[in-house]
């Protein structure tokens, strides 16, 4: 079974502020509470978080895309670090879940409807 990824930029911030020394970004924030609350709720094995310096979205606050093998990738932007998380979570229990990847608009968390910014089709492999 092909690993679902979820990619956390740790760069990004709400606000155009520089941040103070020693002051955690908003992304480094959100990808703590994010590892926090998956290694409660799935294996490794069928989820990994995975950092990354920047999804470059800078001006669109916290970015975060979910992806798999054969099911689209989606891309969540505006994400707050506070209330975030758990809709996250929502939303990957019902993508892993989902064969194709595809989740209905109606069952997407209320909190993440505003934050899709993309649905990318999937890439597919030609099995030999």
């Amino acid at each position: 079974m092909p690993k679902h990824l979820l990619f956390v930029c740790q760069s990004c911030h709400r606000s155009s502020e520089e941040l103070a020394e020693n002051q955690p970004s908003d992304g480094s924030i959100l990808l703590d509470e994010l590892n926090s609350l998956c290694n409660q709720k799935f294996s490794s094995e069928r989820l990994e978080i995975k950092p990354v310096e920047c999804l470059w979205a800078c001006d669109r606050g916290c970015v975060v895309s979910v992806a798999s093998q054969d099911k689209p990738t989606y891309l969540f932007v505006n994400l707050l670090p506070e209330d975030s998380p758990a809709a996250l979570l929502e939303f990957l229990q019902l993508y892993i879940k989902s064969r194709k990847g595809s989740v209905a608009w109606t069952k997407v968390p209320e909190r993440l409807q505003s934050a899709i910014f993309a649905q990318i089709p999937p890439v597919t492999v030609a099995k030999k």
